[in-house]
C-alpha cells in the first residue's frame, strides 16, 4: 500500500511541477489559483487514499466534501445547499458501510462466535480516558475485544501460544489499539473506519501458519498491528 502511495504521490508533484515550469516559460498560461483550489488539498489526499489505503469510506466522504465545496467556489451550488445535503450524504454512506458489514459480516466476527459457542475463552480489553496493557507471554490465544475510547490500549500476543486460527475485535473511538503479533502467524485485516484507519505493519509468515483475522473499527481513532 505504502509503495501506491509513493507512486501516487509522485505522480502528482511531477504534474504540478511540469506545469509551473510550462507557465514560467509562458508554454501554457494555465491558471494554478483559480477559484476554490484549496479543495484540492481535500480532493486530491482522498483520491489517492482510494488506491492505497485498505479502508475507503473516510475518503470517499473527503472527496464528496472537496467536491461539493470546489462546486460552490465555481458557482454552480450555493453553500447553504452544500450544508442541506452533507449531513444526509455522510449519513447515508456510513449506514451503507454498516448495512453491508451486517449483513456480510466478517471472519473475525464468525471465529468469535464459534469461540463462545464451543466454551471457549476470549479475553478482553478496556480503556476509556486512561491506558490498559495486555501481556499474553506463554498464554494459548484464542481471542479478544478490544476497546479504546478516549484511551490507549496495547496487546502483546508476541510470546503468546498460537496454535489455530484466532480472532481479535477492535475498536478504537477517539482513541488507538497497538496489537504486536508474533512472527509465526499470519495477519488478516477487515476494517470500518471513518475519519480513522488501520495500519498493518505485521511481516507475512509462511502459508502454513496459522492466521490472525483482525476486525477493526475506528472512529477519529487508530488501530496499529505491528
Amino acid at each position: 500500500m505504502k509503495k501506491i502511495s509513493s507512486i501516487l504521490w509522485g505522480i502528482v508533484l511531477v504534474a504540478v511541477g511540469v506545469l509551473l515550469a510550462l507557465n514560467a516559460l509562458n508554454v501554457t498560461h494555465i491558471d494554478v489559483f483559480f477559484d476554490g483550489w484549496w479543495t484540492l488539498f481535500l480532493i486530491v489526499p482522498c483520491t489517492i487514499g482510494l488506491f492505497s489505503e485498505r479502508e475507503k469510506t473516510g475518503n470517499v466522504i473527503g472527496i464528496l466534501v472537496g467536491v461539493f465545496l470546489l462546486l460552490c467556489c465555481q458557482g454552480l451550488l450555493d453553500f447553504a445547499m452544500l450544508w442541506k445535503l452533507l449531513l444526509p450524504i455522510v449519513i447515508v454512506l456510513i449506514g451503507l458501510k454498516l448495512l453491508f458489514t451486517g449483513l456480510f459480516g466478517s471472519k473475525a466476527s464468525e471465529i468469535m462466535a464459534k469461540i463462545k459457542q464451543n466454551g471457549g475463552e476470549t479475553k478482553t480489553g478496556y480503556a476509556t480516558f486512561s491506558e490498559c496493557n495486555l501481556n499474553y507471554d506463554g498464554e494459548n490465544f484464542e481471542g479478544a475485544e478490544l476497546s479504546a475510547v478516549f484511551g490507549g490500549v496495547k496487546c502483546d500476543l508476541r510470546n503468546a501460544v498460537i496454535e489455530k486460527d484466532c480472532a481479535i475485535q477492535a475498536t478504537a473511538v477517539f482513541g488507538g489499539v497497538d496489537i504486536f503479533v508474533p512472527n509465526n502467524v499470519n495477519v488478516k485485516v477487515s476494517s470500518n473506519s471513518i475519519f480513522g484507519g488501520v495500519s498493518n505493519r505485521a511481516a507475512a509468515a509462511q502459508k502454513e501458519a496459522p492466521t490472525l483475522y483482525i476486525s477493526g473499527t475506528c472512529m477519529f481513532g487508530g488501530i496499529e498491528i505491528k
